[in-house]
């Protein structure tokens, strides 16, 4: 039987939570000034036997190709335009692809950029932190690590701190691919979200609330939200596996808690087993290099993790290809 931790009785949100409102205007400000900077990238709808499943149609959201390699560049721009920026710039801890949208945003907009990463952030993505000008730091040995030594390095400089996935702008920048979605296709019956430390599916869940079924994924290695709704609230936990670079965060955010508390019922486990076969999948049959957490929503659907109906149109979220080009071989 699949993991699985459900909410039948959603929970309403308290004041200040992030509104479909700034998501309208945060993609409204990106269009007219930045549409050179976040790309609206494309939808691909295809019949459901075409991946091996049983559903009407799948769309997957190459959000991939987005500017830095992955959904980030929509809530890290977000955050610097949001907010003045000091002469010592902007920085920001990450697995590498919160970090590689800063950067990238940072770069933008003519302003510095330091970066910590953990021991396990790949070299590739380090290789293209510095590609884009940042300032990079090992902090440690996971997530966790690197953001304590990168709050530490913050209150020194004062730079701008970004978080990878716990600050409203974030949320409403990532938001803003959920509206794309809908912009594109129209609703689809259910969506599914890679989870880490749960700011796109934060954002995600507030545009698309109770008019699409939104399905949150985690590795079973690293399980926040999973972990969170079996303690009624959010936990650190152990993290690791095939996805750790980028899902690695080791509590699910607050504001992301929130959001999956009000708006999201399902909160599902994929084996690393699982993952591997959906990213060589993608890989091999139509030439879609992605990283394992862009993988997840395929995997829960190819694994029966995530059960659909034969009518319904399936959107996965393809987040992110910050990998090595060899591990694909």
């Amino acid at each position: 039987m699949p993991a699985r931790a459900t909410m039948p009785d959603l929970q309403p949100l308290a004041d200040g939570a992030v509104s479909r409102y700034e998501i309208e205007s945060c993609s409204r400000r990106f269009l007219k000034g930045y549409s050179h900077f976040i790309l609206q990238t494309p939808l691909w709808k295809l019949p459901g036997r075409a991946l091996g499943l049983e559903c009407a149609e799948v769309w997957l959201k190459l959000e991939h190709l987005q500017t830095g390699g992955s959904f980030k560049a929509r809530g890290m721009l977000n955050r610097l335009l949001s907010n003045p920026i000091p002469a010592s710039g902007v920085i920001v801890a990450s697995g590498g692809n919160a970090g590689i949208a800063t950067a990238a945003a940072a770069r933008e907009l003519g302003v510095p950029c330091e970066v910590f990463v953990p021991e396990i952030s790949s070299p590739a993505k380090r290789a293209r932190l510095a590609a884009l000008g940042a300032t990079v730091v090992v902090g440690g040995a996971a997530y966790s690590d690197a953001l304590q030594a990168c709050l530490s390095r913050q209150q020194h400089t004062g730079a701008l701190l970004t978080h990878a996935y716990d600050q409203p702008e974030v949320l409403v920048g990532a938001g803003t691919l959920a509206l794309e979605i809908e912009q594109q296709g129209g609703l689809p019956d259910a969506v599914l979200v890679s989870v880490g430390g749960g700011g796109l599916l934060g954002g995600i869940a507030c545009w698309f609330a109770s008019r699409s079924r939104v399905v949150a994924l985690e590795p079973e290695l690293a399980p926040t939200l999973f972990r969170a709704r079996e303690a009624g609230r959010p936990v650190d936990v152990s993290v690791g596996g095939l996805a750790a670079d980028s899902l690695g965060a080791k509590r699910i955010g607050a504001l992301a808690w929130q959001q999956a508390e009000a708006r999201v019922r399902e909160a599902l486990l994929v084996t690393d087993e699982a993952i591997r076969e959906a990213q060589l999948f993608l890989w091999r049959q139509f030439k879609l290099a992605v990283e394992p957490a862009a993988a997840l929503p395929l995997a829960a659907l190819r694994s029966g993790a995530c059960t659909t109906r034969a009518d319904e149109k399936v959107c996965l979220i393809v987040c992110g290809a910050n990998l090595d080009p060899a591990s694909l071989a």
